[in-house]
């Protein structure tokens, strides 16, 4: 049974490796650059490591994504305008452009304990209410509907 199992796991192993070989899309790289390093398996982080080496554009852009992950968990932006300047010149620069756009909204989001979570909720379960009515949501329907839902 133990053998069993190691043999499958060299299997996987292997399989995972010679997963190196193919490009993996970009929507898969993004996701593996904006995830903590600790939360990768095996075979992410050594696809992340190969695609480092081969592409060092990319460890710019992921630093400058992790720097303003912590900018936002600690709730501290003063280093933002330094982030700007930073990302700018990487490859997330059409990002950092954006938020350089509503700088002041940026920061005070930053900044504030306020969430608006709770409508973007409520606005979410309206819609799929709505939708699940087939374009039949009239406001009364739509209200009678949500009044029984709750």
């Amino acid at each position: 049974m133990v053998s069993q199992w190691a043999q499958r796991r060299r299997l996987a192993a292997k399989a995972n490796q010679s997963g190196l070989a193919r490009t993996p899309s970009a929507r898969v790289i993004a996701r593996l650059m904006t995830v903590a390093r600790d939360g990768l398996a095996e075979s992410e982080a050594i696809l992340v490591a190969a695609i480092e080496v081969n592409v060092p554009e990319l460890v710019v852009a992921r630093t400058a994504i992790g720097d303003f992950q912590s900018m936002i968990r600690s709730k501290t932006a003063r280093r933002l305008d330094d982030w700007l300047v930073a990302a700018r010149s990487s490859l997330i620069g059409s990002f950092a452009n954006g938020v350089e756009k509503d700088l002041d909204a940026v920061r005070n989001a930053i900044v504030s304990p306020w969430s608006n979570g709770q409508t973007e909720g409520q606005i979410t379960r309206l819609k799929l209410i709505k939708r699940q009515m087939y374009g039949r949501a009239k406001l009364d329907l739509l209200q009678a509907r949500l009044v029984g839902a709750t």
